[in-house]
């Protein structure tokens, strides 16, 4: 089973998280929504799977690239 990171398009502040460690998801799917110079940017999911893991909640400052989460495949 191969894992699928799931990246910050930009940086900015989570927002609100869409998503539980364990929930299926399909390809597309709205995970979380980052804040960004007062914009709200859907992070969506790569690739359809299983939330593995989620390095980020609610409030945190993230980076552009940085890791949110893991699916795995």
């Amino acid at each position: 089973m191969a894992n699928e990171e799931v990246l910050a398009p930009v940086s900015g502040s989570v927002w609100k998280v869409e998503c539980t460690v364990g929930q299926d998801v399909s390809e597309g799917d709205i995970l979380m929504i980052l804040e960004s110079m007062k914009m709200e940017i859907p992070v969506e999911a790569p690739a359809a799977g299983k939330v593995s893991s989620l390095t980020v909640a609610e409030g945190d400052a993230v980076d552009e690239d940085a890791v949110l989460g893991v699916i795995a495949k």
